[in-house]
């Protein structure tokens, strides 16, 4: 809890992945990739229950295994390709309200982002928290070589600069101003807004800014190298 208030957490892994197969149950450095999500859960000062909502038993029994609850499996409707994550989300927090269980937050954890820290979970909390004028809380990781300075159209097979200049000699630390991309690895909202908005991006959506290496979100099989080559490298000591 914080400040009197419950949180839940909610960790989505379908069993079904075209991009790479059984992904959020692979082995990363030894683990399920979903344990990983689990895990920091648990660390969280704040947190009062993690549940994961998926379709597969094989996942539900390795979820259990790692410490979270999966109180019920997702109905068909929403296993498929089309189904969406605030309508999988929006699912579990009805399902848990109707077997009386209420929260004031809900934290959205993606399997697919394993290398966040409980810093990030708790802090994004503690934000909305004393935030007077967000209603929910997303990861975002600053533009560098993604800046719109560094960003060109093709015309008439030419280069075009996006901002109308050629960045002749310009260097990331010379750009005046800073932008933000979102990523996908802690999404935060009062329930109450979650469902009126349906959505945690909205005009009342605030940053909570990540470094650039916990950004990556696994979707195919370079993304799972990577992402285990990076979780190595922390585990290690190597990045903080």
């Amino acid at each position: 809890m914080i400040n009197s208030k419950s949180v839940l957490a909610v960790i989505p892994a379908r069993g079904g992945s075209k991009g790479l197969p059984l992904k959020n149950i692979r082995k990363m450095c030894g683990k399920p990739l979903i344990a990983w999500s689990i895990e920091k859960a648990r660390e969280s000062k704040f947190i009062d229950e993690i549940i994961v909502t998926t379709d597969s038993r094989e996942i539900a029994d390795i979820a259990e295994q790692f410490g979270a609850s999966v109180p019920f499996l997702r109905p068909d409707t929403l296993s498929g390709d089309k189904a969406t994550s605030i309508d999988v989300l929006l699912h579990a927090i009805n399902y848990m309200s109707e077997i009386g269980a209420d929260y004031d937050y809900v934290v959205l954890l993606e399997p697919t982002s394993p290398l966040r820290d409980v810093s990030d979970i708790d802090g994004a909390i503690a934000a909305l928290e004393k935030n007077q004028h967000a209603k929910s809380i997303v990861g975002v990781v600053e533009a560098e070589a993604s800046h719109p300075s560094f960003l060109f159209n093709i015309k008439d097979d030419l280069l075009c600069p996006m901002l109308g200049t050629q960045p002749n000699g310009m260097r990331r630390q010379d750009l005046q101003d800073s932008y933000f991309y979102l990523e996908g690895s802690i999404y935060v909202s009062g329930i109450k807004d979650i469902k009126e908005y349906k959505s945690f991006y909205h005009a009342k959506t605030a940053p909570w800014v990540v470094q650039r290496y916990k950004s990556i979100e696994i979707d195919e099989l370079s993304d799972f190298i990577a992402a285990e080559a990076l979780m190595k490298a922390k585990i290690d000591g190597v990045l903080k």
